[in-house]
């Protein structure tokens, strides 16, 4: 939108004048209960970030957690299956929170049994595999499976079972089930013997659209049948996602079976469900399998098993997870010491997605089109048909939808944490985003899967974008969300984006102030891009002085990332010239994810540069840190002396220290360590360094090394790779090497460096914006972007492959001499490339001799191989 005036559609509402306007009244906050007081007590680890994925899992407060703690290290809790006295203790404990839990849901023991289960999943399970199902036979047609089409994946999952019985599975589609009524139910017999089973959810996790809890009642007297066949309907309302936010009264609406998940109501514990069984049903259900404390009696030697009475003993196999059982009755106290119960949290989440969803529906572009296409059931009139679950999919100004994956790539650089696909709810995501069955298998055939990052199939979308609202969400959560989509999509006459709130100033109104603020992009077209702060601890990463393979002394640390090189200036790079197709900077990058190590000449090994990516520093519990958790690890800056055969390590306020290039045989722990999914095997760097790197980043660090005898083979093959031979990496995440284009980088440079009333002002630097794609190769010669017809490239005597483009992700937007982030570069980078962000291309060797020593070395030439459909003519020729 760069040079268009301010879109008036850009506007949002001001949320008292919202509430104003509203037909109903709406709550926000918890009467004289403080909003952002509870924020900064319950949930300080919030702070700068915006979390709106609460349909996913909830957050547990601080309190709940203290107290569990405190009870845990005040009381000995035993196995409830012995009789001693801690035993007892664990057992009568347990039971108070089944009485605690049915009393949350307005029912009693004598109506309703609580059978803890590892989740909803697993209730789900149990019920299909217990259930009375009938098979089909020679005088009945058998039992019936009916489920809502919006149903989550553990609902539909429920099929295979019944399909081994050859019990018949109807999908049934929302629009359907609200007609049945009209359509006559003459058919329904909720007299009769013959057991059918109906699944539906009281919110869909898709749109969190709320289907009637009436329906419940209808079908078990069969006023409104999912299908027209004889038999008796028993109702399973999957209330998972519903009951995070919503009370439910089982009093009332009286289903058989209610699977629930905990963590989505108090974020804490996971893997800990309940099935809610009626007790008139309890008797049908058929137990097959036994577990240990399930049995009355039974022998070994014959088919001998009596189970016990209670339906909650027969069901709950082996020794349940007790102790997080004892949590909950912590979640229930602190969920209403905090908000008074889930009626006040039902009308404030309302409040905040009815609010949002008004908001976002009135962003427009300034042609008229609209900015998101929301996926709804409802208006959000109310908070009887629609839950705090808002679904999206961005749209550009002439109406194509930007893909999920760009989108939650972005919002990542805002702190912004969001979900992106389909919410394991195919066939909600397909009724909404118009996909076929035929699609959905195309699609497979594509490639793309369940949960990955495939967004967009011949321009057509494979899922959407997702927030929903916890009790814990204020309203600057909201607008925090909705400037993101303004800064990302609407931009100012001047070209530069809108002003956003930055993630450590998310609440950063008073509760006053944020009901009244108006977020008016005619206010702000005239706001210029300031440069970036230093960080709190004013270090400066700037990379060291470029160093030849032979050097011996590490640089020191000195402000070189403005000046222009000898071979930079020869080769007219920052003026437009492409020069000769030659090397004009070589990189490695010693520990994975820290400083660039810039060398003139550099051995090759058989995983690429030698000791590229050769370390990675891990968390205490052992996984990889990268720059999107701490961006603090490009101000580490290694050095490697190859002739003493030691990595010396830098950091501003830090000693130097020293770290030998290889590992002690005798001394060297293995340990087990994972990269991009892939297992490698890695050996710990030592206390010395560990507590070395600890002290600068302020929380328990060590260094590991990936070790030398293990070989971890590349995914991408080489089209002339023979089959059955493998290229090997480093801890790097896709392929050996990375090169990018210099002419790219100044096309983008272009785009990013804006004019101000002063004249030219360089915001971005060449070499700077060169070290945010951490690439190895750097050649210049070539047009911007030519390097994606290439095929592969001779450098010298060597052959590399063209394994395919480089996938962008949030990391390049993180300046590499400040760590500090900006996100002007992935959007530009977006923007220009068509939304698919790739930057620079993967090089594997096609065949490597390292029977003598391999270098690459600034200045050689570069001869790309082009793809068979390229244009020739592109390309310039090089000497």
């Amino acid at each position: 939108m760069a040079g268009e005036a301010a879109p008036g559609g850009a506007e949002l509402l001001a949320f008292a004048r919202f509430r104003e306007s509203s037909k109903q009244p709406l709550a926000y906050g918890y009467g004289p209960r403080s909003l952002r007081e509870l924020r900064q007590r319950e949930f300080s680890r919030l702070a700068g970030t915006v979390y709106l994925d609460h349909a996913g899992a909830t957050l547990f407060p601080q309190s709940q957690l203290t107290r569990f703690t405190n009870d845990l290290m005040e009381n000995v809790y035993g196995n409830p299956h012995s009789q001693n006295i801690s035993s007892r203790l664990t057992h009568d404990t347990v039971e108070h929170v089944r009485y605690r839990i049915l009393a949350h849901f307005h029912t009693s023991p004598e109506d309703y049994s609580v059978i803890f289960t590892a989740g909803s999943t697993a209730a789900l399970k149990l019920v299909a595999e217990a259930f009375p199902w009938v098979s089909p036979g020679p005088e009945s047609s058998g039992s019936h499976f009916c489920y809502l089409t919006d149903s989550h994946t553990s609902v539909v999952g429920m099929r295979k079972v019944t399909m081994a019985m050859n019990v018949t599975s109807v999908p049934v589609r929302p629009e359907d089930m609200w007609s049945a009524e009209t359509q006559g139910t003459a058919a329904c017999d909720p007299d009769g013997q013959l057991p059918h089973l109906f699944c539906y959810p009281a919110q869909s996790n898709f749109s969190g659209t709320r289907y009637p809890l009436s329906w419940i009642g209808e079908v078990k007297a069969g006023r409104r049948c999912p299908v027209n066949v004889p038999g008796k309907w028993f109702v399973l309302l999957d209330a998972a996602s519903y009951v995070s936010t919503s009370p439910l009264d089982l009093s009332v609406h009286q289903a058989d079976f209610v699977p629930l998940s905990f963590y989505k109501i108090f974020g804490f514990p996971t893997g800990l469900g309940a099935l809610l069984v009626n007790n008139r049903v309890a008797p049908l259900l058929r137990k097959t399998y036994f577990g240990g404390g399930t049995a009355a009696a039974y022998l070994a030697g014959e088919d001998f098993y009596i189970p016990r009475h209670s339906v909650a003993e027969r069901f709950e196999d082996g020794t349940i997870s007790f102790l997080d059982v004892i949590a909950l009755k912590h979640g229930f106290d602190a969920l209403e010491l905090l908000t008074g119960g889930m009626e006040n949290i039902k009308q404030h989440t309302f409040t905040l997605a009815q609010y949002t969803y008004t908001a976002l529906s009135a962003l427009r572009y300034p042609s008229g089109a609209p900015v998101v296409r929301i996926y709804s059931d409802s208006e959000f009139s109310s908070p009887e048909v629609q839950g705090p679950v808002i679904n999206f999919n961005v749209l550009d100004p002439s109406g194509n939808i930007i893909g999920y994956s760009q989108v939650d790539k972005m919002a990542n650089l805002y702190n912004i944490h969001l979900r992106t696909g389909c919410f394991c709810n195919t066939g909600a995501c397909q009724r909404h985003l118009g996909i076929s069955d035929e699609m959905v298998k195309k699609h497979l055939q594509a490639g793309h899967v369940c949960g990955d990052n495939v967004d967009l199939i011949d321009g057509q979308p494979t899922g959407s974008v997702r927030i929903s609202f916890g009790y814990m969400s204020t309203l600057e959560d909201a607008q925090a969300f909705l400037r993101f989509i303004i800064a990302m999509q609407l931009r100012g006459s001047d070209g530069q984006p809108l002003p956003q709130t930055a993630a450590g100033e998310a609440g950063a109104l008073s509760e006053s102030e944020a009901q009244d603020a108006v977020l008016a992009t005619t206010d702000r077209c005239s706001s210029s891009p300031q440069k970036e702060a230093p960080t709190a601890s004013g270090v400066c990463n700037d990379l060291p002085s470029t160093v030849d393979a032979g050097g011996s002394h590490p640089p020191p640390l000195m402000a070189t990332r403005t000046q222009q090189t000898p071979l930079e200036k020869a080769a007219g790079v920052l003026d437009g010239g492409l020069g000769p197709h030659v090397i004009t900077n070589l990189y490695l990058y010693p520990i994975k994810s820290c400083a660039a190590f810039e060398v003139t000449k550099w051995p090759l090994g058989n995983q690429g540069l030698l000791y590229d990516r050769s370390w990675m520093v891990v968390n205490h519990n052992g996984v990889c840190l990268s720059q999107k958790q701490e961006p603090r690890l490009c101000l580490i800056q290694p050095f490697i002396d190859l002739q003493q055969k030691i990595m010396v390590i830098r950091a501003k306020g830090m000693e130097p220290i020293e770290v030998p290039l290889e590992e002690d045989g005798e001394q060297a722990q293995i340990c087990q360590s994972k990269v991009c999914a892939d297992r490698v095997n890695t050996y710990n760097c030592g206390e010395k360094i560990s507590s070395w790197l600890s002290r600068f980043f302020g929380r328990p660090c060590q260094l590991i090394k990936q070790s030398s005898d293990f070989q971890r083979s590349a995914k991408r093959r080489g089209k002339d790779q023979p089959v059955g031979t493998a290229a090997f990496l480093s801890l790097v995440n896709e392929a050996q090497y990375l090169l990018i284009n210099r002419s790219s980088v100044l096309e983008l440079q272009q785009q990013l460096n804006a004019s101000d009333e002063h004249g030219k002002e360089e915001l971005f630097p060449m070499k700077d914006l060169i070290s945010r794609f951490r690439a190895n190769i750097i050649t210049n010669g070539t047009r911007a972007f030519e390097e994606e017809k290439w095929d592969g490239v001779s450098i010298g005597s060597l052959r590399f492959q063209v394994s395919g483009p480089c996938h962008r992700c949030q990391m390049i937007c993180i300046d590499q001499q400040t760590g500090q982030r900006n996100q002007n570069v992935f959007q530009k980078l977006s923007e220009s490339r068509e939304r698919k962000v790739n930057f620079g291309v993967y090089l594997m060797h096609m065949s490597l001799d390292l029977s003598s020593p391999r270098f690459l070395s600034v200045g050689s030439q570069v001869l790309p191989v082009l793809k068979e459909n390229a244009e020739r003519h592109d390309l310039p020729a090089s000497d």
